[in-house]
């Protein structure tokens, strides 16, 4: 049965009877499987009754005001009784708890390379409660007192800076109100680079960047950068941002078997230890971290000080930190030309969401987000890349000087405090005489994206737009050379766009990516970038088409074969890495699984393998294309000669190092074509000896293909409590394109027990969702898919699936 979350009624209703709420909380975090807390939670109340969140408990004892009382305890809430409505109430609630292995709540990871031990309270929407007893909703953000208790030989990071520790024990600084979501607690032998950096303001603050020890290597290889890049965007932040940072420190740590990318913690964010890799990082990871880093800095203040008040505001802080994520790390910390990334890497996501029957708008009513699993929903490529998109044509359409002022307005007017939409628009609206309102009700209050399409009036071309927004952006103009003649800005409306002055010329519209919209070419543009794509100077605009393309193939106006046909003739040349590796994900992970039949399906990686072998052939000269290449060969070549020499070289065949992640990869391969038995994989397990290596060979081992393989693979992922990790990675290996028909029987036992493998908590049912089989589906499949939707599913494993039912319509 599935446990129901939270409802918006509940918190609006807890929201209005209670005030003035702080927390002192106090964690032994030193055995083995469960932990203690102890929470003392002072409020103000208007009513005798309410309750305290708590999920999971194996023991609960209360207090109430002085006075001990049995707990009225049923698993998910502590209901308080007898409250005093004039003076503050205190609670303290003693609770033993289990500790998790699947990024859900206090987490625990043993590292294989030297058996240390990790103890993180990984929290989030819906997970406070799996740590300490509180009411558990953004808009009673409160002030935290911590203490821990944690093996003496480990190193505590909280939210505060520390106070005081001795041998064990750990006390932190009271925060200033944070919602519950947000508490942080990360224990163990920590490598650490801590600086303290002065401030603008004349003032300073301790920093700091962590990991495992196993990683120490690792860290100390990207301390530098890591530092220059923290300073440069912080720096950054106070140009563009009125308010001073809002926390006393800012700790970073790389952590093991966190579901998210990186999770915004007031003053400690935490990033999966994945963004540290081992081996050399190529400048598209080196970028993406930026990004990240950048992106979970902007929320310090858009989430963290200003906080949405119900999730129907979701994207008042992931929209806004992507956006400035990408602007800052580019603006501030100097890594160029992002906007590729966002065209090649992150609008597809938000084109696919908002083309799904699941999609939103940007901005939904709260009543349509009745209920926090619901709100796990939304934390999507809509409020994401789509809300980051549409902060972009935000600017572009107000200037930015108008547009930071209302944003200034805002975060000051909320400083600690709760907001919603009308509240931003309103700061908008003070900062710029245009119509912000109708603006903000037609991108982020209605669902889907507008078309951009371009016919000809004799030689001139003509925009157009379907839909119904206002479009501003860069329109480039090209000789039959594909050589740049011109550049316009323009806006867009509900009327015909002539573009006399582009008489005759090639047109790309929306060539700086300045909107969110597909892009339909005359066919005379069509056919000139089609055959010439790879010859556009603009990184940027080869993006921007790239994107649009893939577009194009999942409306169906293209095939899948025409986008293959693309990828030979062009992507070899590509100059860009990142548009190298977005363009081969989309064609590996969307592209063929969803539009290549199952008895096809061989063909077309071949296709992908043989474009990614003349893209290295042609990378001798350029290490990071080369890398990006040969990930995508060792994930897609049927030559286990190749592999195998790569392998036994530790390099690959152009001089190019052999990462990790490659070399797994090529394992993984070969064990998908039956060339490497479970002694092979063995071996290279313990050549390897972390826990990389291990998930590495799992992958492997589901990958062969064989129904023994199958069965112990589909069995390791039923397993009871298996981690988050490890089940991400059987899921991985099992479900191989050109193992379709083998893999029929497991599709139908997935459908039958993801269900009940999704109540496990709200990121392991992502996860669940995320093992959907990426093979080709057939007819029948399709309506079993469509049955099982029927049946009982829980909300959160119930959208992943509607989401690939409709990818594959």
């Amino acid at each position: 049965m599935e446990v129901v979350s939270l409802t918006l009624d509940e918190a609006r209703t807890r929201a209005g009877v209670l005030s003035s709420v702080s927390y002192s909380l106090d964690l032994d975090l030193t055995g083995p499987e469960t932990f203690r807390s102890r929470t003392r939670v002072r409020f103000r109340s208007t009513v005798a009754e309410t309750f305290l969140d708590l999920k999971g408990a194996l023991a609960v004892s209360l207090v109430v005001n002085g006075e001990a009382v049995e707990a009225a305890y049923d698993g998910e809430r502590v209901v308080l009784t007898g409250l005093s409505t004039g003076a503050f109430n205190e609670v303290e609630v003693t609770a033993t708890l289990p500790c998790t292995t699947d990024g859900d709540g206090m987490h625990t990871f043993t590292d294989p390379v030297d058996g240390s031990r990790y103890v993180s309270a990984y929290l989030g929407m819906d997970n406070a409660a799996k740590v300490y007893a509180c009411f558990d909703q953004n808009d009673l953000k409160a002030p935290f007192a911590v203490a821990v208790t944690a093996d003496p030989a480990d190193t505590v990071l909280a939210n505060g800076a520390v106070v005081s520790h001795d041998a064990g024990r750990w006390v932190f600084a009271t925060t200033p109100p944070i919602p519950p979501a947000l508490l942080v607690v990360a224990a163990g032998p920590w490598h650490s680079v801590r600086w303290t950096a002065a401030l603008d303001s004349g003032e300073s603050l301790e920093f700091g960047w962590h990991a495992r020890r196993s990683l120490a290597a690792e860290l100390d290889r990207d301390a530098d950068e890591l530092r220059r890049t923290s300073e440069a965007c912080f720096a950054h932040y106070a140009d563009l941002i009125d308010e001073p940072y809002p926390f006393d420190s800012y700790d970073q740590v790389f952590v093991p078997g966190l579901n998210w990318g990186a999770q915004e913690m007031p003053g400690c964010v935490t990033y999966r230890d994945e963004l540290l890799p081992r081996g050399a990082i190529t400048d598209t990871q080196r970028a993406i971290r930026a990004v990240i880093i950048a992106h979970e800095m902007s929320h310090m203040w858009f989430g963290d000080s200003m906080t949405m008040t119900w999730w129907e505001d979701t994207w008042l802080q992931e929209s806004f930190a992507d956006y400035m994520g990408y602007r800052v790390a580019e603006a501030g910390a100097g890594f160029s030309d992002l906007r590729v990334e966002v065209e090649i890497g992150s609008k597809p996501w938000g084109y696919r969401s908002d083309a799904r029957r699941s999609t939103h708008p940007v901005a939904p009513l709260a009543v349509d987000v009745p209920d926090v699993d619901t709100a796990a929903t939304i934390f999507d490529g809509i409020s994401y890349a789509k809300g980051g998109a549409c902060l972009v044509q935000l600017a572009f359409w107000l200037g930015d000087e108008e547009f930071m002022a209302g944003v200034n307005r805002h975060l000051t007017r909320f400083r600690f405090a709760n907001a919603t939409l009308a509240d931003f628009v309103e700061s908008l609206a003070a900062s710029s005489p245009k119509d912000v309102r109708g603006w903000v009700d037609a991108w982020l209050r209605r669902p889907g994206f507008d078309t951009v399409s371009v016919r000809r009036d004799g030689d001139v071309p003509v925009l157009e737009r379907e839909g119904s927004r206002p479009h501003a952006f860069t329109v480039a103009g090209y000789d039959s050379a594909l050589r740049l003649v011109g550049r316009k800005r323009v806006e867009l409306g509900a009327e015909p766009l002539p573009l006399p002055e582009f008489a005759g010329l090639v047109v790309v519209p929306n060539a700086g990516g300045e909107t969110f919209a597909a892009l339909r070419l005359d066919p005379g543009s069509w056919e000139a970038l089609s055959g010439g794509l790879s010859r556009l100077e603009d990184p940027l605009v080869r993006a921007v088409l790239w994107s649009a393309t893939a577009l194009r193939v999942r409306s169906r106006d293209l095939s899948a074969d025409d986008y293959l046909d693309l990828v030979e003739a062009h992507l070899p040349a590509e100059t860009r890495a990142d548009i190298i590796e977005g363009v081969l994900a989309e064609a590996r992970s969307v592209v063929i699984p969803q539009r290549v039949p199952a008895s096809r399906a061989a063909g077309a990686v071949a296709r992908v393998a043989a474009a990614s072998a003349a893209g290295l052939a042609a990378s001798a000269d350029d290490e990071q294309r080369a890398l990006a290449w040969a990930g995508a060969l060792a994930a897609t070549s049927a030559d286990a000669g190749l592999l195998r020499g790569w392998l036994d070289a530790d390099k690959v065949g152009v001089g190019i190092p052999l990462l990790p992640t490659t070399r797994w990869a090529a394992i993984v391969r070969l064990a998908s074509l039956g060339e490497a038995d479970a002694r092979f994989i063995a071996t290279e397990r313990d050549l390897d000896g972390t826990v990389e290596g291990d998930l590495g060979a799992l992958r492997a081992l589901a990958a062969r293909p064989s129904t023994s393989a199958k069965d112990a693979a589909w069995e390791a992922m039923l397993a009871p409590g298996v981690d988050n990790r490890r089940f991400g990675a059987l899921a991985s290996g099992m479900w191989i394109a050109e193992q379709a028909h083998l893999l029929r029987p497991y599709v139908t036992a997935y459908l039958a027990e993801a269900p009940a493998l999704a109540i496990r908590g709200q990121a392991f049912a992502i996860e669940v969702g995320r093992a959907f089989p990426r093979i080709a589906l057939d007819g029948g499949q399709l309506d079993a898919l469509r049955a099982a939707l029927a049946g009982d599913v829980p909300t959160i494993l119930r959208r992943s699936w509607e989401d690939h039912f409709d990818d594959r319509e």
